[in-house]
């Protein structure tokens, strides 16, 4: 059997039992809110990693791109939301695919595009954070956009929102209140469409901290969420997940030292680890990523402080050169990511562990876009 100490670094490694962890923890939360989840494949890119995603619910997943809808549907997925607004150069790609029997759904926050949806299942896009795009709960243009979808021959599926703010929480109390206000919004957007006599099915939210966090789901038929299975630094740094909790990582090499500067240099840059800075807001600013040992032990305080293309500086927090670990010419480090779904998207595939040092599979992941 592989090892990680016989394959060429840089290399995407997936700590198999972390992750089925934390999909496990996230499925027992949907069941005692009562919801179904619909996992945002985005994040994994992986056929073995979304079954294990949807096994014990519905089989419904949710995608960014048609790219993955494509992948997915050739792997059997049947029910599919792209949760991306949707331009009208896709709008042929996504009718082949429903021609194809995939139930792939879409949504919109705007009258020009549900004029277009001739045949198709839309879901209203609600903005209840200020995050990104969407309709305010409350806005005339909610029932006025579903009045369109219907009118031009869509089907009026539902609604659906996305608390990305969640992500700049700051407390656990702070998410739980994000989790209601998302609930709240898509909940008003139902009340305005449904007492128009328009139909609402299907009540969508999705975030990993809100879903980790959430109180109460009353009203809402599903949850999407995504990095949840892998975590990654960001959400640590949330109280979403713990460090240990953090299922991929990148493993490289050691290749040379500053030793005056207190650097060690690794084969892993931003083409290894992505230019995501993402806890650089948080109170802990983490560097590209957090240093551990080949087993995935926290080597302490040891991040990566630099970043060239396909060369990374490894340094301890504080600077001090004396405190950095004796790390040789050859040595194998794995580095924590500070956003799972940029670090993953820049490989091809998994080399998939349990714990130790053995690679037992490998698995294939779509790139590209």
């Amino acid at each position: 059997m592989t090892n990680l100490q016989s394959i060429e670094t840089p290399a995407l490694i997936l700590d198999a039992g972390r992750m089925e962890a934390n999909v496990a923890r996230m499925h027992a939360r949907m069941r005692a809110l009562g919801v179904n989840l619909r996992p945002h494949v985005k994040t994994a890119k992986c056929a073995e990693v979304a079954e294990r995603c949807v096994a014990g619910q519905s089989g419904a997943i949710t995608v960014s791109t048609l790219a993955e809808a494509e992948f997915f549907a050739a792997q059997g997925a049947k029910d599919i939301l792209y949760a991306v607004g949707l331009a009208p150069n896709k709008l042929e790609h996504v009718r082949a695919l429903r021609d194809r029997g995939v139930d792939l759904s879409v949504i919109t926050d705007n009258v020009d595009m549900a004029r277009r949806m001739r045949g198709l299942p839309v879901l209203v896009e609600i903005d209840c954070d200020g995050h990104r795009s969407g309709l305010e709960p409350g806005d005339p243009a909610i029932v006025e956009v579903g009045r369109a979808v219907v009118a031009a021959g869509g089907e009026l599926r539902g609604v659906m929102t996305h608390a990305g703010s969640s992500y700049d929480c700051r407390s656990v109390a702070a998410i739980r209140a994000m989790a209601e206000q998302e609930r709240r919004a898509v909940v008003s957007a139902v009340g305005a469409l449904r007492a128009a006599g328009l139909p609402c099915p299907v009540v969508s939210v999705g975030s990993t901290p809100t879903a980790t966090y959430a109180e109460s789901l009353d009203g809402v038929t599903e949850v999407r969420a995504g990095v949840f299975v892998f975590f990654d630094l960001v959400m640590a740094g949330i109280s979403v997940c713990r460090e240990e909790d953090i299922a991929v990582s990148v493993l490289a090499s050691v290749i040379g030292h500053q030793r005056e500067k207190g650097w060690v240099i690794v084969d892993a840059g931003w083409m290894a680890l992505s230019r995501d800075r993402g806890t650089a807001k948080q109170p802990l600013d983490q560097g590209y990523g957090l240093v551990c040992d080949v087993d995935g032990r926290p080597l302490e305080d040891t991040i990566v402080v630099e970043a060239n293309q396909e060369h990374g500086v490894l340094a301890h927090r504080s600077g001090d050169p004396h405190k950095m670990p004796d790390l040789p010419v050859g040595a194998l480090v794995r580095i924590l990511p500070n956003h799972a779904c940029a670090t993953a998207g820049q490989y091809a595939e998994y080399q998939v562990v349990r714990g130790g040092r053995e690679i037992g599979a490998r698995w294939m992941r779509l790139q590209g876009h």
